[in-house]
């Protein structure tokens, strides 16, 4: 097993925020074969620190997982000194040559890090992340943010140059592996498992914005991608090569690859998306919680008189421009906050 730190900006059951960063964290869960996790550090992104940090709290909560710790990261870009920043410069130093960070929000904490430590990044073995683009990210006719690495171009920098090993699933190969409502509900309804029970009362909600809002009958799974690969890059094609980053493009989270480029990244595609969904279904339903589901058969009732109303308001309301620029895809209430 290898030690690893989930650095990210889960809001699952947030009304209206995106769960993907929750469903990474079950996937960890369940991956427990070939993940020591250390910890979690909170960050910005689907929404503000202060939200993430009580989600992944009360999440943990929930699941009687509170032996994982939870340690508080910076709330806005250039704030770099945090509970999270000294806990991950900490562990790198603790196990240096065998830390794996997976992040899949800002990386403001892991400059923190680098900050507090300046061999942070030696120290690290493998930086996994979520984020960045190759071209312009479409989905559902509607032209996307870039989702992570904009929200603070100077730790973006330095974590994709100055770490020894970094994997970056982009938004552009996230939406090439669409989890269909079908499948999710064949999967899941019928599981008569905690955590089958746990995906479902938090996910159901967002599952269906998707296809109100968006005509999609179904989700993408942005963040549950980098954990799969760090954990079972077999599902994945490794696609490396050299880029040319700089500060300006990060701005848009835009990563350009060039032959003269100095800095070598690496940007997964998974090689068979049916295989892939089957594998993640299978390691959250291995994950080991004591969830207790509150969602008798009364209350899913209402939930089905409420929900499409909820889902229909939302997509009224998309219409009328009141969401934010563009969609980020982890997040309905609007695009990614880039200032606190």
């Amino acid at each position: 097993m290898r030690p690893v730190i989930y650095d990210c900006d889960n809001t699952i059951d947030v009304l209206f925020s995106d769960v993907d960063d929750g469903l990474a964290l079950l996937y960890l869960m369940g991956a427990q074969d070939c993940v020591d996790l250390l910890g979690v550090t909170t960050t910005y992104g689907n929404s503000r620190e202060e939200t993430v940090y009580k989600a992944t709290r009360k999440m943990l909560r929930q699941c009687g997982r509170e032996d994982i710790p939870v340690y508080r990261g910076g709330g806005a870009p250039e704030d770099y000194e945090s509970s999270a920043a000294a806990f991950l410069a900490e562990q790198a130093a603790k196990y240096p040559g065998e830390l794996t960070v997976l992040a899949t929000g800002s990386l403001t904490n892991l400059r923190g890090a680098f900050l507090k430590d300046p061999q942070f990044f030696k120290n690290v073995s493998e930086i996994v992340l979520m984020g960045g683009i190759t071209e312009p990210l479409v989905f559902s006719r509607n032209t996307m943010d870039e989702l992570n690495f904009s929200c603070d171009p100077r730790a973006s920098f330095d974590v994709l140059t100055r770490g020894a090993k970094v994997t970056t699933v982009t938004g552009n190969n996230c939406l090439k592996v669409l989890f269909t409502t079908k499948e999710y509900r064949k999967e899941l309804y019928k599981s008569h498992t905690p955590v089958g029970d746990f995906i479902r009362d938090k996910a159901d909600l967002y599952e269906g914005l998707n296809e109100s809002v968006f005509g999609i009958e179904g989700f993408y799974n942005w963040d549950v991608l980098s954990a799969a690969w760090l954990c079972h890059p077999e599902y994945f094609e490794d696609k490396v090569r050299q880029y040319e980053v700089t500060e300006e493009d990060l701005k848009t989270g835009f990563l350009r690859a060039s032959d003269r480029g100095t800095t070598t990244l690496n940007l997964p595609e998974v090689r068979d998306p049916e295989a892939f969904r089957k594998h993640i279904y299978e390691t959250w339903l291995r994950a080991e919680i004591s969830y207790k589901s509150r969602n008798y058969l009364p209350l899913r009732a209402v939930k089905r008189i409420v929900y499409p109303i909820l889902h229909k308001g939302a997509a009224i309301y998309w219409n009328m421009g009141k969401m934010g620029v563009a969609f980020t895809g982890e997040g309905i209430n609007g695009h990614k906050e880039k200032t606190r």
